[in-house]
């Protein structure tokens, strides 16, 4: 069982900058596709980004060029780095893990067997 263990939420003005980490409990966390949802009051949980073991990304449209994911496998960590948020960001954001190698982006909630509890991000006008 992988445990996954977000943090780094809160509260923000529009135009600031928010870093979420998220820890890992996999002994195999370096072979891992890790992704980050969230999920806006009254809203669907969605996509927002994704990292594989190659180290390839992807992005939801909505936050391309002002997010990023990276991961460092010697802390087993995969981190979001939030920039230029706006009161559309404001959300629980959520980690999500599968341990398996994939080389193709991890998109949908399906795909995904591990899930943090969730890190709130709010973003003031």
């Amino acid at each position: 069982q992988v445990q996954l263990v977000e943090s780094g939420g809160g509260l923000v003005q529009a135009g600031g900058s928010l870093r979420l980490s998220c820890a890992s409990s996999g002994r195999t966390f370096g072979s891992y596709t890790m992704g980050w949802f969230r999920q806006a009051p009254g809203k669907e949980r969605e996509f927002v980004a994704t990292i594989n073991w190659k180290r390839s990304t992807d992005y939801a449209d909505f936050v391309r060029g002002r997010f990023t994911i990276s991961r460092d496998n010697d802390k087993n960590t995969v981190v979001l780095q939030m920039n230029s948020l706006e009161p559309e960001d404001t959300a629980i954001y959520y980690c999500a893990a599968v341990g398996a190698a994939f080389t193709r982006p991890l998109r949908t909630q399906s795909e995904y067997a591990y899930w943090g509890q969730g890190t709130p991000v709010t973003v003031s006008s």
